[in-house]
């Protein structure tokens, strides 16, 4: 791979241009910004650190950048062409797009985004199994994971009263989703608990890659996390 240097300020990638190279930092921090239809400015998605990748979309579907990324430090990045990455990284990421990409396309949340923002999606994917009755995540415990259930069922208590043991507040299905809620607010701690009802397997995206790529859908988030709120106070 090729080394090459970026100052402060400096364009590595911008957002619409042709892309034929992926970039892995090796030191110095760098900003992704990304211009969502609708919007004038562009909106600040996260900032790279070094042991991190960034430019494969364009590479994997001859697409245009997806973000604008600017040097937040002086930085120190390798290059891996096209040709390397298709060899090394293509096939593999490939096979897991194909593993999701019905799943992805059947849930209602993502219904409003094109295949190509699904596939984005489906390379960040991490898939866990849990069996009946095992608990998915804690009320009160820090969450930085958004779920997603591809088989099976789990339910949602939450403490309602002090002293009193929790309340089943929530039911979950095959492509209803789960611990949304910390990603949109600032407490990062966890609404309720989640139990999984039967055999569940479920796709997580962590908070940055959730951030980045379903930017466009946190308004239809906030409305969920409203109903949610109002069910559970009812």
């Amino acid at each position: 791979m090729d080394e090459k240097t970026f100052k402060v300020g400096e364009h590595v990638i911008e957002q619409g241009d042709k892309g034929e190279v992926l970039y892995v930092v090796e030191e110095g921090q760098l900003d992704c910004f990304k211009l969502f239809p609708g919007d004038k400015e562009p909106k600040f998605l996260k900032t790279y650190q070094p042991g991190e990748a960034f430019g494969e979309l364009a590479l994997l579907y001859n697409a245009p950048r997806a973000a604008t990324i600017t040097a937040k430090t002086n930085s120190t990045l390798y290059e891996l062409d096209r040709n390397t990455f298709n060899h090394i990284v293509k096939d593999a990421s490939q096979r897991k797009r194909d593993k999701y990409d019905d799943f992805l396309g059947s849930v209602p949340i993502l219904s409003s985004i094109d295949h190509y923002e699904r596939s984005k999606i489906a390379d960040v994917l991490k898939e866990h199994t849990f069996a009946a009755g095992e608990q998915v995540i804690t009320e009160g415990d820090e969450g930085h994971e958004f779920f997603l259930i591809i088989s099976g069922e789990a339910f949602a208590s939450k403490t309602l009263e002090a002293g009193k043991a929790p309340q089943e507040v929530m039911q979950y299905k095959a492509g209803d989703y789960f611990g949304e809620l910390v990603l949109l607010r600032d407490d990062q701690k966890r609404a309720a608990n989640v139990f999984a009802r039967n055999n569940l397997k479920v796709v997580t995206i962590n908070q940055d890659s959730f951030k980045r790529l379903l930017g466009p859908l946190d308004e239809i988030l906030k409305r969920n996390m409203e109903n949610y709120e109002n069910y559970i106070h009812q």
